[in-house]
């Protein structure tokens, strides 16, 4: 069983100011992804939906302003955002300090399959 020491865990090239770095997924020979990411005030991603799975965030420390569709919600630390296939979503980290939360996709290739809104996929999403 593979064990991962998050602090050795490898930095994937993500957005300006979006640090993202992958936990445990296919170089562990799993089918899923676990990451922890480092988000400054400002970064954040736009609108997309995965239209086929789901997605988890635990928010660590900071603020994030989420949006799901029209609907927009700050999430602060101690919380977990569940956020269900086929809800379009983004966020943007608020406040005076990053943003550092978990996050979970239950499928590799998720980011590169999800339809992107506005913007485009992070510049790692396909290593995702």
């Amino acid at each position: 069983m593979p064990i991962v020491a998050n602090a050795e865990a490898p930095e994937i090239p993500w957005r300006p100011g979006y640090r993202t770095f992958t936990l445990a997924g296919s170089e562990q020979g799993l089918a899923c992804v676990a990451s922890y990411s480092v988000v400054e005030p400002g970064a954040g991603a736009p609108l997309h939906v995965h239209e086929k799975v789901d997605e988890i965030f635990i928010v660590l420390e900071g603020t994030i302003e989420f949006r799901f569709g029209e609907e927009r919600r700050l999430v602060g630390a101690n919380h977990t955002i569940a956020i269900p296939a086929g809800t379009p979503h983004g966020f943007v980290a608020v406040g005076p300090t990053p943003a550092r939360f978990y996050a979970f996709l239950p499928q590799l290739g998720a980011i590169s399959a999800a339809t992107y809104l506005e913007g485009v996929a992070p510049a790692g999403a396909d290593r995702h």
